[in-house]
């Protein structure tokens, strides 16, 4: 494809009611699924788009659909109509055996009967279409594909998909650059493409600046989020996916500690640079974007919510009860000095920070990645300025993971770990996170919390690890 100029395009009626039985099979088994463990029992079709035409041996559809699925009654909340999922649908005759793991299935009937539909990211003929369409700024239909113009893209990179993954899919093209693809889409300014871009302005090497975004426009009335009642939404855009350059030979920094960690290895020089690199990020996005000053009611706000969200946990998970009232005692803590008086500064963050979201180059240099924050919250939640020691708590988190993933469990090493990160914070800030207990604690518990619900639901071998760290937490007011 080399067309850079608007292409209309036109999707055969009947697409998704014909692709409905096979994503209900198929949707749920991705790692990327948001709603397992509840069934899917239908779908809205919020957008499609044909990217190749359905004349040729390969067909490609780009789909944004919503998953019906039952709510649980919680806290009263009114029901939604479910997420929003980001397709790519390859359409073939027959797959060839290297695309048998893509398969989605076989239709019977509809505009596309007796053919077979499957993840087309896994094909390398649709990721080249996806890199072309960037690097022409095409649009085709209510996609639109753009970029920084002072970075070059050149064609013709052999693209690969990564196959460990989580959240998002993402294809690395030679080496050069990495596209992410967000898999849950919802409407609106997306941190994952605002911050970087924010941070590269401001110049900030921390973290890889975006080469390259494809994005959606949406008729409002197509989405029953916008349409049911959120008119703030309405000609939003919808990102969906981001291209950023390759850091080359980098290492991830959950598999880096782990390695060291095995190895019996220091890893406390390690951590004093990944708190200087957080750091220097947290100090460019308060240049580059508005600071607020927390105050009594805002405070008010916070713990009120971090209160609720240990309720709630509570309650799912029976193992916290005897934990309650420490865990609890976290968080008036905090509001106690709000009713003294006491105010705190909120900026932008990373918002899900991990030793996972960050990579170390062979010089030894770390880059933080993925600003999506935390999937499952609001948009507008993601978005929302916040105190930095929630990024340092939830590294301090990482580091407690990692050693208590090794067997035996090595506590010294992440209490080694925790004390050079934040050390390393405060040569790069001025400021060190361990100076405001009572808040770093709060921040600590909260995530904890969290983990503690996310392990219950989807790895219950793994929930000692954060009930460790309940404990910990909830006798007493010790960090690090």
């Amino acid at each position: 494809m080399s067309e850079a100029v608007t292409r209309t395009v036109t999707t055969p009626p009947g697409l998704l009611a014909s692709l409905d039985p096979l994503l209900r099979e198929w949707l749920p088994r991705q790692r990327w699924f948001a709603g397992k463990g509840r069934p899917v029992t239908g779908f809205t079709l919020v957008a499609a788009t044909e990217l190749l035409p359905g004349t040729a041996k390969l067909g490609l559809y780009h789909l944004l659909v919503r998953a019906h699925q039952p709510l649980a009654p919680s806290h009263g909340a009114p029901g939604h109509p479910g997420d929003c999922y980001q397709l790519l649908i390859g359409v073939r005759e027959a797959l060839p055996p290297r695309l048998a793991p893509a398969l989605i299935g076989h239709l019977s009937a509809g505009p596309l009967a007796g053919q077979t539909v499957y993840d087309a990211l896994h094909d390398p003929r649709p990721a080249e279409l996806l890199l072309e369409a960037l690097r022409t700024q095409a649009r085709i239909g209510g996609l639109r594909f753009e970029r920084d113009p002072k970075q070059e893209i050149r064609s013709q990179l052999v693209p690969r998909v990564v196959t460990a993954e989580q959240s998002n899919s993402s294809i690395v093209y030679g080496d050069t650059f990495i596209l992410k693809l967000l898999r849950r889409i919802v409407p609106g300014v997306n941190p994952d493409l605002e911050l970087p871009l924010a941070l590269a302005r401001a110049g900030c090497p921390r973290v890889p600046s975006p080469t390259a975004w494809m994005v959606a426009d949406v008729d409002p009335a197509a989405d029953p989020v916008v349409a049911t009642g959120q008119a703030d939404l309405a000609g939003q855009p919808y990102v969906l996916g981001v291209l950023q350059p390759f850091l080359q030979g980098a290492s991830d920094g959950w598999e880096l500690a782990l390695r060291e960690l095995a190895k019996g290895e220091d890893f406390g020089a390690e951590a004093r640079a990944l708190g200087r690199a957080t750091a220097e990020v947290h100090t460019a996005l308060a240049r580059a974007l508005p600071t607020v000053t927390l105050g009594h009611i805002q405070l008010e706000l916070m713990v009120a919510g971090m209160i609720q969200r240990l309720e709630a946990a509570v309650q799912a998970v029976p193992a916290l009860r005897p934990y309650a009232g420490g865990l609890r005692s976290a968080f008036t803590a905090l509001g106690d000095l709000a009713a003294e008086g006491r105010t705190w500064t909120a900026q932008r963050v990373h918002g899900d920070l991990h030793l996972g979201q960050c990579l170390r180059s062979p010089a030894g240099e770390w880059w933080l990645i993925d600003f999506e924050g935390e999937p499952a919250r609001p948009l507008a939640e993601r978005r929302m300025p916040q105190p930095a020691v929630r990024d340092v708590a939830g590294m301090l988190r990482s580091f407690d993971y990692a050693a208590r993933s090794a067997d035996p469990p090595q506590p010294d090493w992440a209490e080694t770990c925790r004390s050079a990160y934040c050390s390393g914070y405060a040569e790069a800030s001025g400021r060190d996170p361990r100076t405001d207990p009572v808040l770093l604690r709060a921040y600590e518990t909260d995530k904890a919390i969290y983990e503690v619900v996310y392990e219950a639901r989807h790895r219950p071998d793994w929930l000692p690890v954060p009930l460790a760290a309940i404990d910990r937490l909830a006798e007493s007011g010790h960090l690090t």
